[in-house]
């Protein structure tokens, strides 16, 4: 899937809405695939798991940065997101699945607070995003 320009387009406009709340809305989507897909706590048993723990909106805020960096960087996602690719493949050995079920959830997530604005194509790019950031992190599975 190649990202357009329009889906390029879809995907800065949508993140500039998220704006201030990206950590918010990170978070959330975690809480959403740890009671959604409880497997995916596996990586977290040093966390406190419980909805609006403040180690899950930690973690929120760092998922909301690695994505506005993949954003910031659309035209090289491997090179921009290589430390969080090393650090999750090689350190943490997440299993790239994981990031699947993360990026249904923001998905989710984003539909629930943009209602209007959560059209099928602004989906589609963000799919379309959403499945490049993740070629980018498990390229190293491969």
């Amino acid at each position: 899937m190649v990202l357009s320009a329009a889906d390029k387009t879809n995907v800065k406009a949508a993140w500039s809405k998220v704006g201030g709340n990206a950590g918010e809305f990170g978070a959330e989507a975690l809480e959403r695939m740890f009671l959604g897909f409880p497997s995916t706590t596996t990586y977290f048993l040093h966390l406190d798991l419980s909805l609006g723990s403040a180690q899950v909106k930690a973690h929120g805020q760092k998922v909301a940065d690695a994505l506005t960096l993949a954003v910031e960087h659309l035209e090289d996602l491997p090179r921009a997101l290589s430390a969080l690719r090393h650090r999750h493949v090689r350190e943490l050995r997440v299993d790239p699945a994981s990031f699947q079920l993360l990026a249904h959830c923001l998905l989710v997530t984003l539909a629930r607070h943009f209602p209007g604005d959560f059209s099928p194509t602004l989906q589609a790019s963000l799919v379309k995003f959403l499945s490049h950031v993740i070629s980018a992190l498990a390229s190293d599975c491969r």
